[in-house]
């Protein structure tokens, strides 16, 4: 069996480490795995870049066309939103080249992917949904609009009081280039987003299946407290709890706001904050704690050991799919605090292995917070943590469920 997976980068951004890990893992179960990228980092032979430096630039054209769509709407939230309608990507020539048995779409955005290709794609799709934009006008998150339901229009991310306006244009775009492509399964990486793509205008007669990311449970594992945080410079005598994500500070969904509201809360001393993902804010929140800004950080040591140097991993998004965070910090045994919205729940068990405080209430999350760092059975929570993650989601156990679901669509394939 070959699987091509496509995704903007091999790298870089959360959806290429997922999708990187599943390419690993399914090679070690001796699948014929490729991976097919737009920004190449890596130098693994089976990951194949940009052909040539004037693909680079058409591709660059491409994305300055697409966001020039976009920067019209003076009044667009800071939510990402991608029209992905500038054709001539040439993307599709380069799949069907390499003649797949499947195509794994990951994360295709910023311009990679034109909508119309997908019906191009000549071999069966499987679909990961990493954010809400394969069955939206266009917002990678709706802001809870749920006009993806029925038809987009005065759209609330691109700010837009008219009906007929970009994300409508898009969802009809991909409403017709779906119904093109006779063998399509979406994969939703959370049973909150398979729920979501399974009521959506564009996804409700596709078959949907929930299954996660997986992740290398011997490279997140946990490391010994005090060597970690000997390592990362960090303080032996305090409480560190742990926030991180890409944009940490700035982007609103990953809820930096929520969580200094949650900090001004906590009563006990003795407790530090530790951000990765972004440097230090430009506007500095009043909570007395001090900071520590690690800026970005992308390999699996640092992270492992930042993971492992915490009492408690803080992950307060307002919307979130499956977030690598939550399942990295949980497989180095660190218990999870986080709102009980989109995918948490699948991972973080309330009480057993973390805390779902209630969806924005920040009050909630301040006792979660304290509630990990004061909990008389924190062993028991962090072996809980961990076991969650050996039995669901290590790297052996979801790989052969991809395997299973790319059989089914073979099978499908061959039957029409």
């Amino acid at each position: 069996m070959r699987v091509l997976t496509v995704n903007a980068s091999d790298y870089q951004g959360g959806a290429a480490r997922a999708a990187n890990r599943l390419h690993q893992a399914l090679l070690s179960l001796g699948i014929d795995s490729q991976v097919l990228v737009d920004s190449k980092l890596s130098d693994d032979y089976r990951v194949t870049g940009q052909a040539s430096n004037i693909v680079k630039g058409v591709s660059l054209i491409r994305r300055i066309l697409d966001r020039l769509l976009v920067n019209k709407y003076k009044h667009r939230s800071a939510t990402y939103f991608s029209p992905s309608v500038i054709p001539f990507s040439g993307l599709v020539k380069r799949i069907n080249a390499l003649n797949p048995d499947i195509v794994h779409l990951q994360w295709v955005n910023k311009a990679m992917l034109s909508i119309s290709d997908i019906a191009a794609i000549k071999a069966p799709i499987v679909w990961s949904l990493h954010d809400m934009w394969a069955f939206t006008g266009g917002c990678h998150y709706d802001e809870e609009c749920r006009a993806f339901e029925k038809v987009c229009g005065k759209c609330k991310v691109l700010g837009s009081n008219k009906p007929d306006d970009l994300s409508r244009k898009v969802l009809k775009k991909k409403l017709a280039t779906y119904a093109k492509h006779k063998n399509l399964t979406v994969v939703g990486l959370s049973r909150w987003l398979a729920g979501c793509a399974s009521k959506s205008t564009l996804f409700k007669n596709c078959q949907v299946v929930c299954l996660p990311n997986p992740i290398d449970t011997s490279v997140y594992s946990p490391l010994d407290k005090r060597a970690a945080r000997d390592l990362l410079g960090l303080p032996m005598d305090k409480k560190l709890i742990l926030f991180g994500a890409m944009n940490a500070t700035t982007d609103p969904r990953k809820g930096y706001r929520e969580l200094c509201d949650a900090l001004l809360q906590l009563k006990g001393g003795g407790v530090e904050l530790v951000v990765f993902g972004s440097g230090k804010p430009e506007i500095q929140h009043d909570f007395e704690l001090k900071a520590h800004y690690l800026g970005q950080l992308r390999d699996d040591v640092t992270l492992r050991a930042l993971y492992s140097a915490a009492d408690v991993m803080v992950v307060p998004s307002l919307q979130e799919n499956l977030s690598n965070a939550v399942m990295e910090s949980l497989a180095c045994g660190t218990p999870v605090v986080s709102f009980d919205i989109g995918g948490n729940g699948d991972m973080v068990e309330h009480q057993r292995n973390g805390y779902l405080a209630k969806p924005y209430d920040t009050s909630d999350l301040a006792t979660g917070i304290e509630w990990i760092l004061n909990a008389k059975n924190y062993q028991e929570l962090s072996t809980n943590a961990r076991g969650k993650v050996l039995s669901e989601f290590d790297s052996d156990v979801v790989a052969k469920q991809y395997i299973q679901l790319y059989e089914s669509v073979l099978e499908k394939q061959d039957y029409d």
